[in-house]
């Protein structure tokens, strides 16, 4: 826990609530409503005189995003969902001259599903599988071939909590393939910087607490001519003086623009700009969010272990340092579902996927709440 900080959370009753989410939806700040109020107040003023100021809170958006993929400068494109921008990005790729993307067998149903879709109609679709983890690049680099127009991978994997090693290997080894890394679990949990050359999607509804709709696409250097299938309106926006009639080419602008969508929602990006504000002013950086992280993991971790129960029933990979697990303790559970729910009607708030029972953690949670969450599972199995 980082002292002091649960008292801006009272709108989500924090310090009541055993809220082991952080890995899923985390809290907001309560000054996050003060985002939602902005954005309604703009629009009872300006009407449709609003957009240059919401435009300003995208801009915010987009350079914090860029200063956490350690790249200051980079073109980012933002969309509600990472779905709609993974699914931009596919559209511009030569997938009638490379029809084969590499991917893993451990990846957010995001890919899982759209991946599974596209090769239902044609496309070849390799899934490596993701364990073990510390050999996943390298399997990764070698599925690719001439066909091959894009490998996707998670920085951190979703179901357990393992950070995916040796991504800048895997950058410069895929050659001619684009590498579109999800970093969706590594932001605001583990310090992560972007090869150069690579497409980062991700977004703020975890460790961020930035809510719903406030996702982005990274546009490396390498594609900032590139024309993406799928299209909207906004990507004329600086061309709109264009004369796009008849046959006339569709034009694009260069770099992340050109992967822009359509009228949205600001109200995200309203409450998101005061979070980000909220996080600037506590020093709630990557290092000192990763800090919090460990030492939670490891309070959770030793209180699992002191409950003594029978690794058939549940347990954790104990072979792997903590340091090189994301934000969240994955128990590996024969009835992880049923657990959860169990758990709920405790009031222990957590998720499972597929075998892995989740728990996780943020920095506004004591450790006295992560002792009880622990004793409450402890109740829950010995049943």
């Amino acid at each position: 826990m980082i002292p002091g900080l649960a008292q801006h959370y009272t709108r989500f009753h924090v310090s009541e609530r055993l809220l082991l989410t952080g890995h899923s939806h985390q809290a907001w700040p309560d000054v996050a409503m003060r985002g939602v109020a902005e954005a309604f107040d703009d629009a009872a003023a300006l009407v449709d005189g609003k957009w240059p100021r919401a435009f300003a809170k995208a801009d915010r958006l987009r350079r914090a995003y860029a200063a956490l993929i350690g790249d200051p400068g980079a073109a980012i494109a933002l969309g509600a969902s990472t779905h709609e921008l993974v699914v931009r990005f596919l559209s511009a790729l030569p997938l009638r001259r490379r029809p084969r993307l590499v991917t893993t067998d451990g990846e957010f149903h995001t890919l899982r599903r759209q991946l599974g879709r596209l090769a239902e109609e044609g496309l070849e679709v390799v899934r490596v599988p993701a364990r073990p983890v510390d050999d996943l690049a390298e399997r990764l680099a070698a599925a690719v071939d001439a066909n091959t127009a894009a490998v996707l991978v998670s920085a951190v994997l979703f179901e357990d909590s393992r950070i995916v090693p040796g991504l800048d290997e895997l950058a410069r080894a895929a050659g001619a393939a684009e590498l579109l890394i999800d970093a969706y679990h590594a932001l605001g949990a583990v310090p992560f910087a972007a090869p150069p050359n690579a497409w980062v999607v991700g977004g703020g509804y975890k460790y961020l607490q930035l809510g719903e709709g406030n996702c982005f696409l990274r546009v490396p250097v390498h594609a900032c001519e590139w024309r993406p299938v799928v299209t909207g309106w906004y990507a004329e926006f600086a061309l709109l003086s264009v004369d796009a009639g008849g046959d006339a080419r569709i034009p694009f602008p260069s770099g992340a623009a050109a992967f822009a969508g359509a009228t949205y929602d600001p109200v995200s990006h309203y409450r998101a700009a005061q979070v980000l504000d909220f996080f600037a002013e506590h020093g709630l950086t990557p290092e000192v969010l990763r800090e919090s992280y460990q030492a939670q993991l490891a309070i959770l971790a030793e209180a699992f272990d002191a409950l003594g129960l029978r690794d058939q029933v549940i347990t954790r990979d104990r072979d792997t340092p903590l340091d090189r697990f994301g934000g969240f303790l994955a128990l590996r559970c024969e009835r992880a579902a049923a657990a959860s729910q169990e758990l709920l009607a405790r009031g222990v708030h957590t998720d499972s996927r597929g075998p892995f029972l989740r728990l996780g953690p943020a920095p506004y949670l004591s450790d006295v709440q992560l002792e009880r969450a622990i004793a409450e599972l402890g109740a829950v199995l010995a049943g």
